[in-house]
């Protein structure tokens, strides 16, 4: 069921109509009026009650999904967003910290496979090319959202990895569990443009803002034991840095 907000409109001002009414429900997000899952009335039904053009009400609409507080699913209409995941920059897991955030993570395995090392992976994690490693591929959800498409190689005998381990646990708390000390990353964080595939996994537009970030971690004998490649939505998350004054 669709929310209904009372919506006051001051035709006579001159700040866009759009904007007025992108403002009143962003203040209505603010102040918990919508809640994470909320729906909005449909383009034509809010257009026909405001009295304004159904192209108003859309640009509204798509400023709010531009700024992370709306997303639009197909066969359910306009929601209001479970709220951006803010992660500090430390040596933890996504799933780790969806889960002290309680965020509900979830994780779909694409793929969990042996593979030839290829010479920029053979590279980073110090191995040989055409080395097995291991290629792992995920989906990770928040509270039921599709946050990001991961993509790790690990040298191969670090411990068993299974799909259904995959799918319950985080990557780092497994190679914990196998014993393997994780010490020390090198991350570089970065933004690009949606592919195809990454639009579809992630129920965004090709095209879409996507946030990158790619992680080398070493463990307490400075061998590499994972190298990451990751896509976030950046409508769902950030990435928050602690500066100090030296």
């Amino acid at each position: 069921m669709s929310t209904r907000l009372d919506i006051d409109l001051d035709r006579s001002s001159p700040v866009p109509l759009y904007f007025q009414v992108a403002e009143q429900i962003a203040e209505a997000i603010k102040r918990g009026e919508l809640g994470p899952g909320a729906r909005l009335d449909n383009e034509i039904l809010l257009a026909d009650r405001l009295g304004l053009s159904r192209p108003t009400i859309r640009q509204a609409i798509q400023y709010l999904v531009d700024k992370g507080l709306l997303v639009r699913k197909r066969g359910v209409g306009t929601q209001v967003v479970h709220g951006q995941v803010k992660r500090s920059v430390e040596l933890t897991s996504l799933y780790d910290d969806l889960r002290r955030a309680g965020q509900e993570p979830g994780t779909r395995v694409l793929a969990l496979e042996a593979v030839g090392a290829d010479d920029a992976i053979a590279a980073v994690l110090g191995v040989a090319a055409g080395t097995p490693v291991v290629r792992v591929e995920r989906v990770r959800y928040a509270s039921g959202e599709p946050l990001a498409v991961l993509h790790n190689w690990l040298p191969a005998g670090l411990g068993p990895l299974t799909a259904q381990a995959l799918e319950e646990r985080g990557l780092y708390e497994l190679l914990r569990a196998a014993g393997v000390r994780m010490r020390v990353a090198n991350q570089r964080i970065g933004a690009k443009a949606a592919t195809n595939v990454e639009a579809r996994l992630l129920d965004e537009r090709r095209g879409a803002p996507l946030l990158t970030m790619t992680r080398t971690t070493y463990d307490d004998q400075g061998r590499a034991v994972e190298h990451g490649s990751h896509v976030y939505r950046a409508t769902h998350y950030s990435l928050e840095v602690t500066l100090i004054e030296r």
